[in-house]
C-alpha cells in the first residue's frame, strides 16, 4: 500500500469515528463553553483519536503480525538522540525491516509507545513483526532487558540466543530447560502432560519477552511457559484431541511442520501430508528429524545427504513410522494451529519446488507424481 493509500485507510477510521460525534466540533466553536467543558470536550476529543487509532490498528492485524520479510540476518539500527516516531519508522521502511511506516507510527502511538523509544544501538531483523520492533526498540540503555526468541529453533540454539541477548548464562538456560525444570516448582498444567523424561523441548514458546534488571535464567523460563500456556488455547487442544493427538503429540508435529514449512500459506497443507502418512501408518520421512537426531553440535541444521537416511536414531522418520520421540525446535502458533488443523487433502508426498526460490513446495498424490518432479529437479532415484 502506498502512502496515499495508507492516509486513505487512517483517514476512514478517523472519519467513522468521529462521524457519530458531529456535534461536538461545533459546540467547540459555537456554544458559550466555559474551561471546564472545554477541557472536558478536548477530552473526549483525545478518546475519539484513540478509538480511530483502534479502528485502524484492528483493520490491519494481520499486517501487524506478518514480518516485512524472511531474511534472519541481523540488521544493525541507530535511533538519534530527539528522533521522532514518525522519521524512526520511515528508516525502519526503508530498511525493510517494516512494510508500512505508517502503520507502525500508529502502532507505537496508541500503545503509547512512542515515548519510550530511546537513543541507542539496536539489532533488528527482516523477520521481527512490528510489536516486535516497537518493544526491541524500547530497550535503550539502562531499560529492562528485551529478549527474542524467533520460531524453529531447538533447545541449544535458545540457550545460545538468550546468551547472546541478556546476562543469563547458556549453560544456565540449557539445564534449566532440559532437566532443572521438573525441581522448579512451575505451576502450568500442560507440564503434567509431558514424559517422564521430556524436556522442554517445544515448549518454550517464541516471542519477545521483556525482562527484569539482572534476569534469570527462571525469570525467562516463566514467562515462556506462561505464553505457551496462554497461546495454545484449550479449542487448539481440543481440535487436536479430536484427532486423538495428546498435547505432547501436537507440539510433536507442529514443530515438524515449522521446520519445513517456509511459505506461510502452505503450514496447514503440509500438516494435512503429515497427517495422511500418520493414518496410513507409513513413515513421515521428514529430513529435519534426521538433521535434529544427528546432530549434537553447531551446525544445528547441516545439510544432509541420501546415505544420512539411513541413520540409526529414534528420531529418523524415513526408518521410524509415526513421530519422532519429541519435538525438534519450538514452533510457532501458526505451526500448532496446522498441526491441529491440517488442511483435507489427497497429497502424500511434497518436496522443495526447485524452479521457484521463495521456499515453496509442489505437492503429490502418488509415489509415481513425485518421482517425476523429483526427475524434473535433477535428482536420482533410488
Amino acid at each position: 500500500m502506498n502512502k496515499l493509500g495508507r492516509s486513505v485507510a487512517f483517514s476512514v477510521a478517523l472519519f467513522v469515528v468521529f462521524g457519530a460525534f458531529g456535534g461536538l466540533i461545533w459546540n467547540v466553536g459555537h456554544a458559550a463553553l466555559g474551561f471546564g467543558a472545554l477541557s472536558s470536550t478536548l477530552c473526549e476529543l483525545g478518546s475519539m483519536r484513540d478509538a480511530a487509532f483502534g479502528v485502524y490498528l484492528r483493520a490491519r492485524a494481520d499486517q501487524l503480525s506478518e514480518p516485512a520479510g524472511s531474511d534472519d540476518t541481523p540488521v544493525a539500527f541507530a535511533v538519534a538522540p530527539g528522533e521522532t516516531a514518525g522519521t524512526i519508522a520511515d528508516r525502519l521502511e526503508r530498511q525493510g525491516l517494516v512494510s508500512d511506516a505508517e502503520l507502525f507510527r500508529r502502532y507505537v502511538q496508541y500503545h503509547e509507545l512512542d515515548a519510550g523509544i530511546e537513543a541507542g544501538d539496536f539489532t533488528l531483523r527482516q523477520t521481527m513483526t512490528i510489536p516486535e520492533i516497537a518493544l526491541a526498540l524500547q530497550r535503550g540503555h539502562g531499560s529492562e532487558p528485551v529478549v527474542i526468541i524467533r520460531e524453529g529453533l531447538r533447545l541449544e540454539q535458545i540457550a545460545a540466543t538468550v546468551a547472546e541477548q541478556t546476562s543469563i548464562p547458556e549453560e544456565a538456560m540449557l539445564r534449566l530447560a532440559t532437566t532443572g525444570w521438573r525441581d522448579g516448582g512451575y505451576a502450568y498444567p500442560f507440564l503434567a502432560e509431558l514424559p517422564p523424561t521430556a524436556t522442554l523441548e517445544g515448549f518454550l514458546f517464541p516471542d519477545t519477552y521483556r525482562l527484569p534488571q539482572d534476569p534469570t535464567a527462571s525469570d525467562l523460563l516463566e514467562r515462556m511457559l506462561s505464553t505457551f500456556g496462554d497461546r495454545v488455547t484449550p479449542e487448539i487442544r481440543a481440535d487436536a484431541a479430536e484427532r486423538g493427538l495428546s498435547l505432547f503429540e501436537l507440539v510433536t508435529l507442529a514443530s515438524i511442520v515449522e521446520r519445513e514449512a517456509v511459505v506461510a500459506a502452505e503450514r496447514a497443507l503440509i500438516a494435512g501430508v503429515f497427517w495422511n502418512r500418520l493414518q496410513a501408518g507409513w513413515t513421515l520421512d521428514a529430513d529435519p528429524t534426521v538433521q535434529y537426531g544427528m546432530v549434537s553440535s553447531d551446525p544445528w541444521w547441516p545439510v544432509i545427504s541420501r546415505a544420512d537416511l539411513t541413520f540409526d536414531s529414534p528420531y529418523n522418520t524415513y526408518r521410524n513410522p509415526g513421530l519422532p520421540p519429541g519435538p525438534i525446535c519450538s514452533p510457532g502458533l501458526a505451526s500448532i494451529r496446522a498441526a491441529a488443523q491440517p488442511a483435507e487433502t489427497d497429497y502424500y508426498f511434497f518436496m522443495r519446488e526447485c524452479t521457484m526460490d521463495d521456499g515453496s513446495h509442489v505437492f503429490s498424490v502418488t509415489i509415481d507424481e513425485h518421482y517425476d518432479n523429483y526427475r524434473r529437479c535433477g535428482g536420482q532415484l533410488p
